[in-house]
């Protein structure tokens, strides 16, 4: 054990915990004037909104909700979403961000394994707690929320069998706007979500106020500091990842204590989307590639200018073929690498002055890498006996980590957390290497990667490769086994509208054959089977359901 000082304390001192109160501090020091909107429904500036998340934390207490207790969410993105991310941690209390395309079985599982006490619920999910409040355990008290009252105050909201505090907005009309938060354990659980990455029931995942205050300080250090996206406080954000999803990957916080002009688009709406990227002038968003997507494909995003949005991309990878299709409409578009065990952030890809310099379709090669670690994480290679290896660009392994954000494990599941953190380091599950200038790229999930003449081939590759072919809206590629090569890649494929006459399994196998003719890929690459589907199997925050892809291929090519 190393030997050092302790910094002495006068006790009389102040010693300021790490908790988001020190966020939350911030709305209104710099630039408070700038807005928060939602939809086309309601706008407020950040004096309002400070006053607001006083008044909910008034109502919250009023209702019973003491330190430690577990305040559920169930909302579309909005400005009371917004509220709920300072009002109940800085209360002392647990947020727990409902994945609201769950199943209801999944959702009363959540919910129960949460000990949720209270919930803040928009009147469209009310039918699923009306269908499962027999069952669930803990519940007491419901606050409703409508976007009714924006558009006609006299309307009448649903009705409910089950106990109402009262309507969001009339209570906090009803309260004081005066409400001095506590100081307390930095350490203290914060916020608590679900993750359905694994087989079984959802897994907690959960984060203390220090690790989500350092996650924010990681954000300002990577973003307005060192510019991994060309973004700062004159910025405005919309956020296209639902806040359910860790938090929103972060970006929130941040915003909200940099007072960056925010817009929340409710359910995800092409049309509305769209509208209030141009209405208000978005610069910056995030998405998983499923999102952009839809967006860089609708009629309307050809008859606007796009040339100031930034877009950071995760939770999928960005293939070639997205992000070409992007950056050709004129969107600054990029990708990032994290987990919801991470809160997010691990790497986001960083241009360089060099690289910046590039041609367009030079720096298609590292837009569409996981990105350069961030700021303060620890990002190592291990195989398979716990051994590390070289960061050479070249050699794989699975990818490990550490940093001061990261969970501390699964909530009530010491077996899986042990797992999770074997050897002291957090274990992703991706097989990556990393290259000498700290660039990672993602080679697969370790249970993805498919052994084929003994060879290792990624199915991230194969879906890359797919995406360059004209015509070829999405993919997905599983391998299966083979009694000849061990395993061979199967691809499902959505082909665009306009190409549906045009494009044929073998028409897109003869483009791969050519790439193995000329020596730019060899002959693993190309799928055995390719199937045209309508859709591709997504996860309840648009990734690629591999599981589901698995089963339904089974059926469709093996029979």
């Amino acid at each position: 054990m190393i030997q050092t000082r302790i910094v002495p304390r006068t006790p009389s001192a102040y010693d300021p915990p790490l908790i988001i109160k020190m966020l939350f501090d911030q709305v209104t020091k710099y630039n408070p004037q700038r807005e928060i909107v939602y939809r086309d429904l309601f706008r407020m500036n950040y004096h309002t909104f400070d006053k607001r998340v006083r008044q909910l934390a008034n109502v919250l207490t009023e209702a019973g909700v003491k330190a430690g207790d577990t305040v559920a969410v169930m909302d579309w993105d909005s400005h009371r979403y917004l509220e709920c991310f300072f009002a109940i941690p800085c209360l002392g209390a647990v947020l727990h961000t409902i994945n609201i395309r769950l199943s209801p079985a999944q959702i009363l599982y959540t919910m129960n394994h949460a000990e949720d006490k209270f919930v803040v619920i928009h009147e469209d999910f009310v039918p699923i707690i009306e269908a499962i409040k027999g069952q669930l355990t803990t519940v007491e008290k419901y606050i409703i929320v409508s976007d009714k009252v924006y558009q006609n105050p006299e309307a009448e909201l649903v009705t409910t069998s089950f106990p109402l505090v009262g309507e969001y907005e009339s209570l906090l009309k009803d309260t004081s706007e005066i409400y001095d938060f506590p100081d307390f354990d930095e350490n203290s659980l914060a916020t608590t979500f679900y993750t359905t990455g694994t087989t079984g029931n959802p897994k907690g995942v959960y984060f203390s106020h220090r690790q989500l205050v350092m996650h924010t300080f990681c954000l300002l250090a990577y973003f307005p500091g060192y510019r991994a996206l060309p973004i700062d406080n004159r910025d405005v954000y919309m956020p296209i990842t639902p806040l359910f999803h860790v938090h929103g990957w972060g970006f929130p916080f941040l915003a909200t204590m940099l007072n960056f002009k925010q817009v929340y688009s409710g359910r995800y709406e092409p049309e509305m989307l769209l509208k209030l990227l141009v209405k208000e002038k978005v610069t910056f968003s995030h998405c998983v590639p499923t999102i952009l997507n839809m967006l860089v494909n609708s009629p309307v995003a050809k008859q606007i200018d796009l040339s100031k949005w930034n877009v950071l991309i995760g939770g999928s990878a960005l293939t070639r073929g997205l992000a070409k299709a992007a950056l050709d409409l004129g969107i600054n578009v990029s990708q990032g690498y994290g987990m919801s065990e991470t809160a997010p952030i691990m790497s986001v890809v960083h241009l360089n002055d060099e690289q910046l310099a590039m041609l367009p379709e030079e720096q298609l090669d590292y837009r569409t890498k996981a990105g350069r670690i961030a700021p303060f994480v620890e990002l190592r290679l291990m195989d398979d006996d716990g051994n590390f290896l070289p960061h050479d660009g070249e050699t794989v392994g699975e990818l490990v980590a550490r940093g001061p954000w990261m969970t501390q494990g699964y909530y009530k599941d010491a077996d899986s957390s042990e797992k999770l953190w074997a050897g002291g380091w957090l274990h992703t599950g991706d097989v990556a290497h990393i290259a000498s200038n700290y660039y990672v790229t993602i080679a697969d999930r370790v249970k993805d990667v498919i052994k084929t003449g003994g060879e290792w081939v990624s199915s991230l590759d194969i879906e890359n490769l797919l995406s360059q072919v004209e015509g070829v809206a999405e993919s997905a590629v599983i391998g299966f086994p083979d009694p000849r090569w061990g395993e061979r890649p199967h691809a499902i494929i959505v082909v665009k509208p306009d190409y549906q006459d045009k494009l044929t399994p073998e028409s897109i196998k003869a483009v791969l054959q050519a790439k193995v003719d000329s020596g730019e890929i060899n002959k693993w690459y190309v799928p055995d089977h390719i199937k045209f589907v309508p859709e591709i199997p997504k996860t309840s925050v648009g990734k690629l359901d591999k599981k589901r892809i698995r089963a339904e291929m089974k059926e469709m090519i093996l029979g």
